[in-house]
């Protein structure tokens, strides 16, 4: 994927703005940056991390075509490592256009998508994962997402992997010199420390490893389905979740008689709220399939909020609705907490459970419920690991193979298996743990990462 041409593309997005950018990287950025441009200061000599006020004008026609700033970064203390120039243009498409062809015609070339990070990424001033949070932070939707996001730019996932990393080559090193130089079977005492060590990478690698569990909602985010029986208020409660009155409420049962989808975030995670119909016995055609599909959207949802009316006792509905919510995937609200409470007088079948109380009329009671349905997809100790969340499946894939790898080989050196055996296991897992920071990737699969960029970044 890597060439050392010079590469040019709009480096923002899209539609018309105050102001665009036309950005170059490589060996001739300056120069046909120079070829272009018409500076009003005697001084032509350029300074690295400074803007300058200039004219662009076409070469081959002298026509004058913008107004613009020109700042210049000297390679390799640059975003990419090699000299870039971004020329800040008025945010018009066609002047972009007009800039980037001129551009081209002076001997850049196109950028592929995300082939700036791509160069910083060969060039050293970044790793992969760096790389990875580059595109993460572009795409956040959240603040959360984007927090996560910053916390992988600034390397922190590198940092935690990096004393695994070294503590799997110490051992590796030992063996190795073992080989060479002592003619003996691993002693019983080193064969401890050996087994200590592997037991300790494999107990800081399955931390890491877990967080993909909850990483994996911050990145995709997850479908939250709202049920219960008719008029329990799933729809005020759906009004209340998104901000906005999307489902219609009124007093009558059965007022909802299809799935409603509407996406918000609930603390800083993207969800996708499903309003379900009234789960409930019926022989009403149109109301028998909305309780199909509340069915379908229970089985397929990450997480369901059961909920139950508070001023009312349980029935056989709300029971059987309890039978069918798997408990790792069931949250249960009591609603209308405002009105004369009844439900108490029936706890008996949900007790043991964790309630949380709300009020869809008044608003009571939905700080917590929000906690709640955080807590069952990140756990009580996420807030404190946002510096080692895994959002990606290929590096939760990479440490779980690194995981096998160095397990295996704990498992060798119990059974007394030779060195050299084990440096193959022990290998892999470095060889793994290399894939996640991009030491021991091939270029095919930098390219279909990388391909997954926006153009321009």
């Amino acid at each position: 994927m890597f060439s050392d041409d010079t590469i040019a593309a709009i480096s923002t997005p899209p539609g018309r703005g105050g102001i665009g950018v036309v950005r170059l990287s490589g060996p001739d950025a300056l120069s046909i940056t120079n070829s272009l441009s018409r500076f009003d200061l005697i001084n032509t000599l350029w300074e690295p991390n400074r803007a300058r006020f200039a004219h662009i004008i076409d070469p081959t026609s002298n026509e004058f075509i913008d107004e613009v700033v020109v700042t210049y970064y000297k390679g390799p203390r640059s975003y990419s490592g090699e000299d870039i120039v971004e020329i800040s243009c008025h945010g018009s498409p066609l002047i972009l256009s007009r800039v980037l062809e001129i551009v081209v015609e002076k001997g850049a070339r196109i950028a592929e998508p995300g082939e700036f990070t791509f160069r910083a990424f060969f060039n050293r001033r970044i790793d992969l994962t760096q790389a990875q949070a580059v595109r993460d932070l572009i795409n956040a939707q959240t603040q959360y997402q984007a927090r996560v996001a910053t916390r992988q730019l600034d390397g922190e996932l590198s940092r935690h992997l990096a004393p695994f990393k070294d503590s799997l080559i110490e051992v590796i090193v030992h063996l190795e010199s073992s080989i060479e130089f002592v003619e003996d079977d691993i002693s019983p005492e080193t064969s401890s420390t050996l087994q200590e060590k592997l037991s300790a990478i494999i107990a800081g690698l399955s931390e890491i490893a877990d967080s993909f569990s909850f990483g994996r909602y911050v990145r995709e985010g997850f479908d939250l389905a709202i049920v219960g029986r008719p008029n329990v208020g799933k729809s005020s409660i759906f009004n209340r979740l998104i901000g906005v009155d999307r489902a219609i409420v009124t007093p009558l049962p059965g007022t909802t008689r299809d799935a409603l989808y509407e996406s918000t975030a609930i603390s800083g995670v993207p969800v996708r709220l499903i309003d379900t119909a009234g789960i409930r016995e019926t022989t009403d055609l149109v109301e028998s399939i909305g309780v199909s599909r509340s069915k379908s959207a229970i089985a397929d949802a990450d997480v369901s909020l059961l909920v139950l009316d508070a001023s009312e006792t349980l029935n056989d509905d709300d029971l059987h609705l309890l039978d069918q919510i798997p408990v790792q995937h069931r949250l249960i609200a009591l609603n209308k907490t405002d009105l004369p409470q009844k439900l108490t007088e029936s706890l008996a079948p949900i007790d043991g459970y964790e309630l949380t109380h709300v009020s869809a009329l008044t608003g009571d009671g939905f700080d917590q419920l929000t906690s709640r349905i955080f807590e069952r997809l990140a756990g009580t100790d996420a807030a404190e690991r946002d510096d080692i969340i895994i959002t990606d499946a290929r590096q939760y894939d990479a440490i779980r193979r690194a995981i096998e790898h160095v397990n295996g080989a704990l498992e060798m050196i119990r059974q007394g298996e030779l060195e050299e055996i084990l440096l193959l296991r022990l290998r892999g897992g470095l060889s793994a743990l290399g894939e996640i920071t991009g030491e021991t990737l091939t270029e095919d699969i930098l390219g279909q990462i990388f391909s997954t960029f926006c153009i321009g970044k």
